[in-house]
């Protein structure tokens, strides 16, 4: 065993510098950093009875999220320490906080049924993320299927799961009767997310825009983010249902996507 090295009280020796780290090798993991805050901050508030704000810090916690990778990629900053923490921040962010928000403002109506409810959707979360993170090291999956992921995304999950919340911004009753159907959301939300279900991603093979599309699209995304900052929780409700419909829909397209990548294969292959 080589020895160690000899023990310096007063830091480094006389002309030794420290090394240096580049502040972008340091910015995506301040993001998520960031983004745990907010998380974090989102549970104080909620159990403060500031449910809005709390919400809010949920929804900004899952922006960051959606930012940090993609500002690692193009600084050239990935590490798997930022892997790492990313998918812990991911546990809080999208598994602890949402619950706990929920817990809050509606399920603690429901009992000890609702605590249930709540442990279990962050359960899942975890279980969720495990699960992808293990996919992700598979090199025997085929690159198709890197266009969908297994099971609901844990920040889908998240804003699937505040749904009770947008709906009862927008006045429906907060009563027991209420809280036990929210539960049952939950663990429905939390089925979906531990589930094989195929969810189209639109990230991983890299989407491209016709250019006769192009200026409709951008007006679109103009139009919802203005109704986001309009309506925010009619927007919200209408966004969270509108991800439950579209899985039908993409399993379908799974399916057939599957059926024709097995055709290509089975033509590729060499004849006995």
């Amino acid at each position: 065993m080589a020895p160690f090295p000899p023990f310096e009280p007063h830091g480094p020796r006389r002309g030794q510098r420290l090394r240096e780290i580049p502040f972008r090798l340091l910015l995506p993991n301040l993001i998520t950093v960031l983004a745990v805050c907010a998380g974090l901050s989102g549970i104080r508030l909620a159990f403060e009875g500031r449910y809005e704000l709390a919400v809010a810090m949920v929804l900004i916690a899952a922006l960051l999220d959606a930012v940090d990778g993609r500002i690692a990629r193009m600084l050239k900053a990935t590490s798997k320490f930022g892997a790492q923490m990313d998918s812990l921040a991911d546990i809080v962010n999208f598994g602890v906080a949402p619950a706990l928000v929920l817990y809050a403002y509606l399920l603690d109506r429901a009992g000890a049924f609702g605590w249930i409810a709540a442990l279990l959707f962050a359960i899942a979360c975890c279980l969720r993320l495990a699960r992808f993170n293990v996919m992700l090291e598979d090199p025997s999956r085929p690159a198709w299927k890197s266009d969908y992921f297994v099971g609901v995304p844990a920040p889908a999950g998240a804003l699937l799961v505040l749904l009770p919340i947008y709906l009862g911004f927008l006045g429906v009753p907060l009563v027991a009767t209420t809280a036990f159907v929210a539960s049952g959301f939950a663990v429905l939300v939390a089925l979906l997310m531990v589930s094989r279900l195929p969810v189209y991603s639109g990230k991983s093979s890299g989407m491209k825009v016709r250019r006769d599309i192009v200026m409709p699209v951008m007006l679109g995304v103009v139009f919802y983010v203005a109704l986001l900052f309009s309506y925010t929780w009619h927007t919200m409700a209408a966004t969270a249902i509108g991800y439950l419909a579209f899985l039908p829909f993409s399993a379908r397209a799974y399916a057939k996507r599957e059926t024709r990548e097995q055709a290509a294969t089975a033509e590729e292959a060499p004849e006995q």
